[in-house]
C-alpha cells in the first residue's frame, strides 16, 4: 500500500513480487534477511512498472498531438488494418535473432540494462548494443509504418 496507494494495485504488486522472487530464488543467499530481499524485489518491481507506465503515457501524449491529416487517417482505420500491422510486428520480432530479441523484449518490459545483463550473464555494454541493433533491425523491417510514410501516403 505504501508504494501504490490502492488495494488492487498493491495486490498486483505483491503477486508480481512473489513471481519474480520465485523465478530468481536461486539468487537468494541462505542466511540473509529474506524480508529485505523481498522488499528490494518489490521496490524494483514497482519502479520498473512505474517507468513502463510513464513510457506508455508519453506515447499516448504524443498520439494526442497528431495533425489533422493523421486524425483523419485514424478515423478511417479499421480492425483489419490493425491486424495486418500487428502481424507485421509479430513477424519482424520472430525474424529477429534471439541474441537481439531477448534483451530487446526485456527492455520493453521495463527491465533495467543491469538486470538484463545479470539475467543473461553478459556485460551491460553488450546489452545496450544488442538493444540498439534490435531497434535498428525492427525500424528497417517496419519502415512502412513510420510517420514519414504516413505523411506521404495520407497528406499529399
Amino acid at each position: 500500500m505504501k508504494f501504490t496507494g490502492n488495494r488492487s494495485d498493491a495486490d498486483d504488486l505483491v503477486q508480481d513480487t512473489i513471481m519474480r522472487a520465485l523465478s530468481f530464488a536461486d539468487l537468494y543467499k541462505e542466511g540473509t534477511n529474506l524480508r529485505a530481499w523481498l522488499y528490494t524485489i518489490m521496490k524494483n518491481t514497482f519502479i520498473n512498472n512505474f517507468r513502463k507506465e510513464t513510457k506508455c503515457k508519453k506515447i499516448m501524449d504524443s498520439v494526442g498531438n497528431l495533425s489533422s491529416c493523421h486524425l483523419a487517417d485514424c478515423a478511417s482505420t479499421n480492425q483489419g488494418e490493425n491486424k495486418f500491422i500487428h502481424d507485421d510486428i509479430t513477424i519482424a520480432l520472430r525474424n529477429l535473432d534471439t541474441t537481439y530479441s531477448g534483451p530487446f523484449i526485456k527492455h520493453c518490459d521495463g527491465y533495467k540494462y543491469q538486470e538484463i545483463a545479470d539475467e543473461l550473464n553478459i556485460p551491460m555494454g553488450t546489452v545496450k548494443t544488442r538493444i540498439h541493433v534490435a531497434k535498428q533491425i525492427l525500424q528497417n523491417s517496419l519502415k512502412m509504418y513510420t510517420e514519414d510514410y504516413y505523411k506521404k501516403k495520407n497528406c499529399n
